[in-house]
């Protein structure tokens, strides 16, 4: 079965610290773009990061740009999302997502969100 598996959601107070980790099954992140995608009530879907295959590229939204850091471990099948200094408007779910084919670059996987794979999500809460 294919499936991508968010964990690391949680409530923290601002200015706190928070680390994602998505984990894939039944497929090799090797081959995929990667991202990270949030979605607050009422609001559409960000995308918030995005790793090329190789962890060569990166993109951040403006909103997170120099507190959040993106990397993955192809080794071990995984995608981390590192969010620092949180704020209360980075409440929101938090889905992970996987590109295949389609990938082209960072910067369109976080716009265009046309992904192959997504987790179940998980919820961060900032708040105090």
């Amino acid at each position: 079965q294919l499936q991508l598996v968010e964990s690391g959601g949680g409530l923290v107070q601002p200015g706190g610290s928070l680390r994602l980790s998505c984990a894939a099954s039944g497929f090799t992140l090797n081959y995929y773009g990667m991202g990270w995608f949030r979605q607050a009530p009422g609001k559409e879907r960000e995308g918030v990061s995005c790793i090329s295959r190789t962890g060569i590229s990166t993109h951040y939204s403006d909103s997170v740009k120099g507190r959040f850091t993106i990397s993955r471990d192809n080794a071990k099948n995984t995608v981390y999302l590192q969010m620092n200094s949180l704020k209360p408007e980075d409440t929101a779910v938090y889905y992970c997502a996987a590109q295949g084919p389609r990938f082209t670059t960072v910067q369109d996987m976080c716009l265009n969100s046309r992904n192959d794979y997504w987790g179940q999500g998980t919820q961060v809460t900032v708040s105090s």
